[in-house]
């Protein structure tokens, strides 16, 4: 029984979670902007104590790659890279996006939209189906109108995430649901799943290579109402 500490510090969320096989045994966190380095190992050793166990019994450690915060993913990263490292045990990146949209439960035939608030009106994003496997890459997009227009035709959308109230600004689409409490999907709690799954895969990161998805440099979609972008 596999048990994992898992890290999300992508946003001004900061929450921690152990988990044994995917389910959740024990959760901490605050949302508190700018706490992350200050609060993160005081959140690790309440998971503990609330889990009962001890660093040595981990098996493993899961980690928020990002996209997100530059400076509260390399926090994230970096603690998760020590404590990996110190007890000798695996490291696994999880897609911030995939977490995000695994908090949602949606019927056949629906599908999440993970919306990450990418500043000015963009918003960094990716689409998923109703068993979770993703349907798109990891991009930046430009909020405009007819934005995600090509998914919304298809069927009923959850918009997830902290850039959902800039999205629902543009998206007008009766297929569009939007969680409005968008915490839900920040938390490390779901990050279980993926993590127990990738542990049983063995997809370990390697410790000495391993960097967070900061999303530096990406092709945006293009404004349509921009005449300088027309060819």
């Amino acid at each position: 029984m596999a048990r994992i500490l898992s890290i999300e510090t992508s946003t001004s969320i900061c929450s921690v979670a152990i988990h044994a096989q995917g389910d959740l045994l024990a959760l901490a966190e605050i949302k508190e902007p700018g706490a992350h380095a200050e609060k993160l190992l005081l959140l690790v050793d309440e998971v503990f104590k609330k889990a009962g166990l001890n660093f040595t019994d981990l098996d493993a450690v899961a980690v928020s790659q990002g996209p997100g915060s530059y400076t509260g993913l390399r926090i994230g990263v970096s603690t998760a890279k020590g404590i990996a490292y110190a007890l000798d045990i695996p490291l696994m990146g999880i897609n911030t996006l995939q977490a995000m949209a695994a908090s949602q439960q949606v019927s056949p035939g629906d599908y999440v939209v993970a919306v990450l608030d990418a500043r000015r009106k963009e918003v960094y994003t990716q689409s998923f189906g109703d068993s979770g496997q993703e349907l798109s890459p990891i991009e930046a997009v430009v909020l405009e109108e007819g934005v995600f227009g090509s998914i919304l035709e298809k069927g009923r959308v959850y918009f997830v995430g902290d850039g959902v109230e800039k999205v629902k600004e543009e998206v007008k689409s009766a297929n569009a649901l939007f969680i409005a409490d968008w915490a839900i999907s920040l938390s490390a709690k779901n990050m279980g799943k993926l993590a127990s799954e990738k542990h049983a895969r063995q997809e370990w990161e390697d410790l000495a290579y391993f960097v967070p998805n900061y999303l530096k440099e990406f092709k945006a979609i293009q404004s349509t109402k921009n005449p300088l972008l027309k060819p």
